[in-house]
Order: structure tokens, then sequence, then C-alpha cells
């Protein structure tokens, strides 16, 4: 059959035939871009890509992403197992949710060791509500002292939560951390022992720390560890979308234009 033929039968114009499809002028830049932020954030999905890519000035909505993403061969990375949690008789849960900013804290430990094999502890706090990592402090050795140090750095800055959470560790149910906690006008809220999902805000910060970072970083020196995880955490907070805000950055950094010309008198 002559394409003259096929195409008055099928009502399509000749020149459907001869046209060769080209794609999106900007096709290949958007799938270079997709490809570099894949590579730099290695542990993100094409949702947090697409996140990053409005950030910096993309229009493009996700069903194009996720095109490009799979036509690459990029992998997203295996969702984390969900967790049970406790459950009282009466069929409510322990678990104090939080409901505003600054209304519960949370703060545990983390574990790693430098490229010598000597270990180095890392006390992360968050603020639960908002998911910003409020500080991740790092040395060598971190005991109840050093807890109390970091929230009286915050306090100083932020003022007082209304509620923090912690696990049973000895750090945290020391006489002298809880006696602080209550002097300065918090409230103390200790999970039970063996449900590490009552504090699963921590919990899955910890898990996409370990992820994101120490599972993929080599630590010659303390002093390095602390760097790069300080610069971590900063873009966490600024420029890494988080999926429970919206794939929104817990603490954007807004940038205030200043009119420098001169005020006429």
């Amino acid at each position: 059959m002559s394409e003259r033929r096929a195409c008055r039968t099928l009502g399509q114009h000749r020149s459907t035939q001869r046209k060769v499809p080209r794609g999106r002028p900007d096709e290949a830049r958007l799938t270079a871009d997709i490809i570099e932020l894949a590579r730099q954030y290695g542990r993100y999905g094409y949702r947090p890509i697409t996140a990053l890519l409005k950030q910096s000035g993309w229009q493009v909505n996700l069903k194009r992403v996720e095109r490009i993403w799979k036509r690459e061969g990029l992998k997203v990375p295996q969702k984390q197992k969900k967790r049970s949690r406790l459950w009282l008789n009466d069929g409510s849960c322990v678990r104090l949710r939080p409901e505003r900013p600054h209304h519960v804290w949370s703060y545990d430990f983390v574990q790693d060791r430098t490229h010598d094999g000597q270990a180095y502890r890392i006390l992360n706090i968050i603020d639960e509500f908002t998911k910003e990592a409020l500080m991740i402090r790092v040395d060598r050795k971190l005991n109840s002292t050093d807890v109390v140090d970091a929230l009286t750095d915050l306090f100083i800055l932020r003022g007082p939560p209304e509620f923090i959470r912690s696990d049973n560790g000895p750090e945290f149910v020391a006489t002298k951390v809880r006696d602080w906690i209550e002097a300065v006008g918090a409230k103390t809220a200790f999970i039970e022992p063996g449900s590490p999902w009552e504090n699963g805000y921590c919990e899955s910060f910890n898990a996409r720390f370990r992820n994101e970072l120490l599972d993929g970083e080599i630590f010659y020196t303390l002093r390095e560890a602390q760097i790069l995880i300080e610069r971590w955490r900063r873009h966490y907070n600024t420029v890494r979308p988080h999926s429970a805000l919206g794939y929104r950055p817990p603490a954007p950094e807004s940038i205030v234009s200043i009119d420098r010309r001169p005020t006429m008198h």
C-alpha cells in the first residue's frame, strides 16, 4: 500500500511520516543535570531530585524527571523497612507527637570509626516537627556533661523546648541531665526500653545520616569528620528535600537584598 493511500485511509497528513521527532531542546541539558545530581546525591530518588531541580530554577514536572531517570537506568534507593509502634491496652499510642516547632526535641548517639580504627561518637539533636538538625556534636568520647553542654548552647540560641525525648542510655537518664533539663523549664520524655520506634524521628534521621554520609565517606582524622559532618548538617537543613515537608528543606536559606542607595534628606 502506498504512503498516500495509507495516510488517506487513516485520515493522517503525509507530512507526519517525514518529520523526524527532535524532542525538547533542553532535554540534553536536563538529562545532564539529573545525572549530575544523582551522582552527587547517590541515595536520592527521582522525587528529591525533582525538588532540587526546581530549587535551581528548572520548570519541570515529576513525570518528566521520572521518564529520564528510568531511561538513563538510574536506580532508586530501597525503602527503609517500616516498624510497628507501641500501643497501650486501650488502643492509644504511647508516643508523644510533635505539634509545632519547638514542641519536642529528640537526641541520640551514633558511633563510627576513623580510618585508623579509633571510635568516635556523634550526638544528634533534632526538632521533631520541623525535622531540622539543630546540632551534631562529634568527639572521641561524649558523656552526660557533653549532653548538658550541647543543650546549653542550643537553649541560649533558641530557648528550651517543651519536651526533650531521649533514649534510656546512661548518658541520658543521668540525674545531672534530668535535673538540669527540668531546672530550665523543659520536660523529659524517655522512651520505653527496647522500643526504638518511640524515638522514630531521631531513628529516621540517624538512618539517613548513616546512609547518605557515614557509609560513603572515609574520615582519616577526627577533625576531618567534624568538618564534613557539619557541612552535611548544613546541607540537610538548607538544601536537602524532605518528603514529610513536601520535598522542601527543613530550614531553607533566605536571601534578603539590601538596598545600598543613599537616602535623600
